[in-house]
């Protein structure tokens, strides 16, 4: 190409430019390199979920069916443009639509038609799976009206229709409420020049022969976890004890200190900028030694008496209710694990799963009160989790409230203890029963079980068991690895239980 030539500038997407909005490298790195990135499975699932709120919101914006939807996945987008240019003239919802136009393009989730002085012209509506108008939500739709309008769209106005977390399903698959919408149009029509500024500036870094050199901070997972955040870590100085590995927020003078002095390694960290959980972490790591409080630690479980029991909760949540009665993203327990420790140092484990795709939670609430008898300790890892989970459960059940909320009067969390009384080096910081078992357990490895390892995981298997087309065999296999998943969590704090009171002389 002779030199003189203008180059060519690379039409960018509009997840392109909040990908550059989030960290240029990302841009750089989603053009250059994208079999670089990972994405993790929370990301995935919620891709997932936002294209099941997509697939509501057309059903809301067009109940009869009569607009045009195109399919990125399957259309080329100079197809979906062009379409879109004749489309305007027409008096249909689309979905979908795409526009180019000012160096970028950008697909417009509802487009609606509406008469303006007399004129044929557009509402635009961005559809988001969030309980909020987010800053990034206000970018995405500035960078929309910009490419519309500039592509001689007649956009009246434009919105973001995000999910109504108060909404309370009726049933009957009628979901009007579930969204609600914000008009964003003044401002968003107001950012022109902004977003010009955005896509040279993005243009620009495309154009690099290499990446920005840009570590790796807080912005890797704001708004958007990056999928480049593994590749990044990899290719920065590696450090035997980094300084991510301090439990606790930060204090602004450490986390300025850091930054200020480029510090990754604790070794180089001043012990009076750390509070008492951070030093002894520091101290620990660095000697290679546990700290065990022995004393305070039984003194803490001393008034607890057996028999005693062990309780955990797995939960899924919808962005799109299922069950009548219950909120966009609340948390609904499908299972729990109970073990019970008597006086003798007898242990007895009870269940509860309920894989029949209906709405657990009313067998749960029953078989709970039923397994939790009437007195003594009710220990959990993390009680905000569960108690909050039966404080729902007693607001949705005002006949089991009573003998749900005693319950709850009788929970002991074991998580202070751990993290006030003990710390192992392999915890890097952590107090997750997860990091917290295999120091004070190590026979007993959530590595070692089969399919359902973490939380995640437990959703997925629920997901995939409640579906219709998942056939009895694997269902009952699903069954065994969250019911063996769930009972090593409260087995877990039974031995925790036991270690932390200095119970060596039961056999458990």
């Amino acid at each position: 190409m002779p030199h003189n030539m203008p180059h060519q500038m690379r039409t960018l997407s509009k997840s392109k430019l909040l990908a550059f909005r989030q960290c240029p490298k990302r841009l750089w790195l989603e053009v250059h390199r994208p079999e670089l990135r990972q994405d993790s499975a929370s990301t995935e699932s919620s891709y997932k979920v936002g294209h099941q709120v997509g697939d509501l919101a057309r059903s809301l914006y067009d109940p009869e069916g009569k607009g045009f939807v195109f399919d990125p996945k399957t259309e080329k987008l100079a197809t979906i443009f062009a379409r879109t240019a004749e489309l305007m003239g027409s008096a249909q919802p689309i979905f979908e639509a795409g526009f180019s136009a000012g160096g970028a393009l950008s697909l417009a989730d509802v487009m609606l038609p509406v008469r303006k002085s007399g004129k044929q012209a557009w509402r635009m509506v961005e559809v988001k799976s969030s309980t909020s108008v987010k800053d990034y939500h206000r970018d995405d739709a500035a960078v929309q009206a910009f490419v519309s309008r500039s592509a001689g769209v007649p956009l009246a106005s434009i919105a973001l229709a995000h999910i109504d977390s108060t909404w309370v399903y009726p049933g009957r698959e009628d979901y009007q409420g579930l969204l609600v919408e914000h008009d964003l149009t003044t401002e968003a029509f107001g950012r022109e020049t902004e977003v010009r500024g955005w896509i040279a500036d993005a243009q620009a870094i495309v154009e690099r022969r290499t990446a920005p050199a840009i570590f790796t901070s807080d912005h890797c997972s704001d708004p958007y976890e990056c999928g480049f955040l593994e590749y990044c870590q990899s290719q920065e100085p590696q450090t035997e004890y980094p300084v991510h590995w301090l439990p606790g927020a930060q204090s602004k003078a450490l986390k300025a200190h850091l930054d200020d002095n480029s510090i990754i390694d604790m070794r180089n960290v001043q012990d009076e900028l750390l509070n008492d959980r951070q030093r002894r972490v520091k101290t620990h790591t660095l000697t290679g030694t546990v700290y065990f409080d022995r004393t305070n630690a039984a003194a803490d479980l001393a008034d607890h008496r057996l028999p005693a029991y062990f309780l955990d909760f797995e939960t899924i949540q919808f962005a799109v209710p299922i069950w009548k009665g219950t909120r966009p993203y609340q948390q609904i327990p499908f299972q729990f694990s109970l073990h019970r420790l008597g006086r003798t140092g007898k242990l007895e484990q009870q269940s509860f799963l309920d894989l029949s795709g209906d709405d657990p939670s009313p067998a749960f609430a029953e078989s709970l009160i039923a397994e939790c008898g009437e007195r003594g300790p009710v220990f959990v890892y993390n009680a905000g989790f569960e108690t909050s989970r039966i404080r729902e459960l007693a607001d949705r059940f005002p006949q089991l409230k009573g003998s749900l909320l005693a319950i709850n009067g009788r929970v002991v969390d074991l998580l202070p203890i751990a993290r006030e009384r003990y710390y192992h080096p392999s915890q890097q910081g952590s107090w997750s029963i997860k990091k917290v078992l295999p120091a004070v357990a190590p026979d007993l490895r959530y590595g070692d079980l089969d399919g359902v390892q973490n939380g995640g995981m437990a959703m997925n298997a629920f997901l995939e068991a409640i579906a219709t087309e998942t056939t009895a065999a694997r269902k009952t296999q699903i069954e065994k690895q969250l019911l063996d998943y769930c009972g090593l969590d409260t087995y877990a704090m039974v031995r925790l239980w036991q270690f932390f009171s200095g119970r060596s002389d039961l056999q458990i």
